[in-house]
C-alpha cells in the first residue's frame, strides 16, 4: 500500500500529466526509481510536467510514466529495445487498459544498429474461421449500430500483440522473458494510482462503459466509479501475467487463458464462432519494412494491412510541394497538408485490406508518376477529392468502415542503438468491455466494412472474412539517413486519424526541423474527405483555410498521443504529446 506522501505525490503527477505543455518546455535528465513509482519529475515552481528528455545512451517514450520507467528498468539492466517494448506493453495494459492490452493487436518496426535493416512485425488479430462476412448486418439489412457491435462477442479478433512480441524478442532479446514481466505484476497486486486520464475514460458517455465486465472492474465497494489518485489492484491479472511469463504467448492463445477468451466471446449478445484453435492457430507476421526516400531520408513503416502505405503516399505528395520550405505558421503549408491527407486518404479507403485476401496495388501507389499525379491535384481550394487509378488498382467495391480510437504508442532506443517504434491497440475504449484474466478483449473485427459488399455485390477490400485481419491505420515509424543510421522514431494513436498525426509528427521534425516536443505539440488537421478536424489554429490560419473552402471543426475523435525520439548531435531527444500523459526518459 503507498504511504500517504506517495499517495500525494503520484496525485500530483497525475494532475501535472493533465496540463497542456509548452512546446519549447525543456527537460533534464532525472533518476528513476523502483518500478512500482513513476519517474521523479522535476519542475520548477508552476511549471508544467517536462515530457520532453535528453539522453546519451537511451531512451523510451510511451503514454504513462509507470510504463516509461517499467522500460527504462529493462535498458539499464542491459536489455534490448525489444525487451523493454514488452515490459511497457505489459505496464501499459494494466494502466491504461482503455487503450492496449494483453487482449489487443500491434504493429512494430525494429532498425537493428548492425545490420541497418528495418523489419516490420505484423500483431493484428485475425477473424476466427468461423466468422460470417456479414456478421455486422442487422436483420433488416443496414450495418448493425456500432455501439451494439462493439459490445458483442463478434467483434473480437485473435489477439496477437503478444506473439508479435514473443517473436520479436526470441530474435532480439537479451533478457530473460520472465523478467519483462515483473514490473507490471508488481504494480497489478499491489496497487497502481489511477491516472486523470484513465478516470476520464471510465465516466464517458461511452457504449463499453455500459458493459457489465467495465462497471464491475472499476467500481467500488460502495458502487462509486474509481478516481483520479484511488489506488486500483488487479490480482487477476498479474496471475495472467504469471502465466505468460512461464509459457511465453502460448500461455494466453493455449490452455485456461484462451478458453476463457473462446467462452466470454461467445456469450450473448451477439456471441462469437471463435474457438480455441483459432487462438492456437495464430502466427504473427514478419517482413521487410515499407520504406520510401523523403528529401534525403528513408521513412520506414510496416506493410499492409497498416495505415503506413497511406501515410507514405501522402508523405510522397508533399514530397512534390514546397511545405518544407513554408513553416508551421503558413497558412498555405497547413492546407497543402490536408489536401494530400484528403487524397492518400481516399486511396487508402477505397483499395487497402489484408494483402492475403485482397490485391493492394502499394507500388502503384507508391510509384513516383503516380504520387505525381496525385500532388498536381493539390490545387487552390478544397473542393472534392476522390480515388485515383494506380497500376494495378483492382476494383473494389465501396468502403464502410468505422475506425474508433483506443491505442497507444510506444518508442525506444537502447544502448546498443536498435530501436522499436510500436503502435498497440484494443481498439475502442475497453475493447468489446468484455474482460477475461484481469484484461479487455479487443473489437477489432469492427475495423472491417461493417457492409461488406456494394449494391452491385463487389466485395469492399476491406470486407470481413474468415481468418482474415482488418485494414489499420496504425503506422509506427523509424527514419534513417542517407548512411542507413538510425534518425528518429515516432507514431501515434488516434483512431482512422493515426495517419495524419504521424504525418504532422514528420513534417514537423524532418521539414521545419522541430524538436520532438515542439513536433508533437503542434495543433492537428486531419482532412479525410470533407471533414476537417483540428485542434484550435490561430485565427489567422483558420480564416485562411475558411477561405479555400476548408473550415475547421474541433469536434473530433480520439486525440493524438504522438511519442518522439530523434537522434542528434550525438545523443537522443525525445518528446510526448502534451494532450495526454506521455513522457520521455532515459540515461
Amino acid at each position: 500500500m503507498p504511504t500517504a506522501h506517495l499517495r500525494r505525490s503520484l496525485l500530483m503527477l497525475g494532475g501535472l500529466c493533465g496540463a497542456a505543455i509548452a512546446a519549447t518546455a525543456a527537460a533534464r535528465e532525472t533518476p528513476l526509481r523502483e518500478p512500482i513509482l513513476p519517474p521523479q519529475v522535476e519542475r520548477s515552481a508552476g511549471a508544467p510536467l517536462h515530457q520532453s528528455a535528453r539522453a546519451r545512451h537511451a531512451m523510451v517514450a510511451a503514454a504513462n510514466p509507470l510504463a516509461v520507467a517499467a522500460g527504462v528498468k529493462m535498458l539499464r539492466a542491459g536489455g534490448s529495445a525489444v525487451d523493454a517494448a514488452v515490459a511497457v506493453q505489459a505496464v501499459l495494459g494494466l494502466v491504461e487498459p482503455q487503450s492496449s492490452g494483453l487482449g489487443g493487436g500491434s504493429f512494430l518496426v525494429f532498425y537493428d544498429a548492425k545490420t541497418r535493416e528495418v523489419t516490420a512485425y505484423d500483431g493484428r488479430e485475425v477473424a476466427p474461421h468461423g466468422a460470417d462476412p456479414a456478421q455486422f448486418v442487422g436483420a433488416d439489412g443496414h450495418p448493425l449500430p456500432f455501439g451494439q457491435a462493439v459490445l458483442g462477442g463478434i467483434a473480437s479478433g485473435v489477439p496477437g500483440a503478444i506473439a508479435m512480441l514473443d517473436m520479436a524478442q526470441r530474435e532480439h532479446g537479451r533478457l530473460k522473458w520472465a523478467s519483462l514481466f515483473a514490473p507490471a505484476a508488481r504494480l497489478a497486486r499491489d496497487g497502481f494510482i489511477i491516472s486523470p486520464r484513465l478516470a476520464g475514460m471510465i465516466t464517458l458517455n461511452m457504449p463499453e462503459n455500459t458493459a457489465p465486465d467495465v462497471i464491475a472492474y472499476f467500481a467500488k465497494p460502495d458502487g462509486t466509479h474509481y478516481a483520479a489518485g484511488d489506488v486500483l489492484r488487479n490480482p487477476a491479472y498479474a496471475d495472467s501475467l504469471s502465466t505468460i511469463a512461464v509459457r511465453r504467448s502460448a500461455g494466453l492463445l493455449t490452455g485456461p487463458l484462451a478458453e476463457a477468451i473462446t467462452a466470454r466471446t461467445a456469450q450473448a449478445p451477439l456471441p462469437s464462432t471463435l474457438s480455441t484453435t483459432d487462438l492456437a492457430a495464430y502466427r504473427p507476421h514478419k517482413t521487410g519494412a515499407l520504406c520510401l526516400p523523403w528529401q534525403g531520408y528513408t521513412v520506414c513503416t510496416p506493410q499492409a494491412p497498416s495505415g503506413g502505405p497511406a501515410l507514405l503516399e501522402a508523405l510522397g505528395i508533399l514530397a512534390r510541394t514546397d511545405i518544407a520550405a513554408r513553416g508551421p505558421n503558413d497558412a498555405d503549408a497547413w492546407f497543402t497538408f490536408a489536401q494530400a491527407s484528403r487524397l492518400a486518404y481516399a486511396d487508402r479507403d477505397r483499395y487497402e485490406g489484408d494483402p492475403a485476401f485482397v490485391s493492394v496495388p502499394v507500388a502503384g501507389l507508391l510509384a513516383p508518376d503516380y504520387v505525381a499525379q496525385r500532388a498536381a491535384l493539390i490545387g487552390s481550394s478544397a473542393g472534392p477529392v476522390t480515388w485515383g487509378q494506380p497500376k494495378g488498382a483492382p476494383a473494389p467495391g465501396i468502403d464502410a468502415t468505422r475506425e474508433p480510437g483506443g491505442t497507444s504508442h510506444i518508442v525506444i532506443v537502447d544502448a546498443a542503438g536498435n530501436v522499436v517504434s510500436m503502435t498497440t491497440t484494443v481498439e475502442s475504449i475497453f475493447g468489446s468491455g468484455r474482460m477475461v484474466g484481469g484484461f479487455f478483449l479487443n473489437n477489432q473485427l469492427t475495423d472491417f466494412s461493417f457492409s461488406p459488399k456494394a449494391a452491385d455485390g463487389t466485395a469492399a477490400a476491406n470486407a470481413l472474412a474468415p481468418g482474415k485481419r482488418p485494414r489499420s491505420s496504425m503506422a509506427p515509424i523509424i527514419v534513417l539517413d542517407a548512411k542507413r543510421r538510425f534518425v528518429a522514431a515516432m507514431g501515434s494513436p488516434g483512431g482512422s486519424s493515426i495517419i495524419a498525426y504521424n504525418l504532422k509528427a514528420l513534417i514537423g521534425v524532418l521539414g521545419w526541423h522541430l524538436t520532438p516536443q515542439q513536433a508533437a505539440a503542434l495543433p492537428n488537421l486531419v482532412a479525410h474527405g470533407a471533414l476537417f478536424s483540428a485542434d484550435p489554429f490561430p485565427p489567422a490560419i483558420a480564416g485562411a483555410l475558411a477561405r479555400k473552402a476548408m473550415p475547421l471543426d474541433t469536434a473530433r475523435g480520439e486525440n493524438s498521443g504522438i511519442q518522439i525520439i530523434l537522434r542528434k548531435n550525438g545523443a537522443y531527444q525525445g518528446g510526448a504529446d502534451p494532450r495526454r500523459e506521455g513522457m520521455a526518459r532515459g540515461f
